[in-house]
């Protein structure tokens, strides 16, 4: 199997990808818990709207994912610099 050379780009990436990312400031809990309200507050409609079926779990699944992927945006891209200034 060919193999592939990791670049200093892909070193950094998989350092951020692949570590715990402890909250900078209080305010980014509350960003996740925002986020993750907003996504269940749509899931919930999609659950009241459309009928139980392959499609409607594929949608659910699709904003689970959703919903992980945006609080990974917070966590592994803000930093305390993005807090500056802010009480608590």
């Amino acid at each position: 199997m060919k193999g592939y050379e990791l670049t200093e780009q892909d070193r950094e990436r998989l350092e951020n990808d692949f570590v715990y990312h402890q909250p900078v400031h209080e305010q980014q809990v509350v960003k996740y818990q925002q986020v993750r309200d907003c996504f269940r507050e749509l899931a919930e409609f999609i659950m009241r709207s459309c009928p139980p079926s392959r499609e409607r779990s594929v949608a659910l699944t699709q904003l689970e994912l959703a919903n992980f992927e945006a609080n990974a945006a917070i966590a592994r891209h803000e930093t305390a610099d993005d807090y500056k200034g802010m009480e608590g």
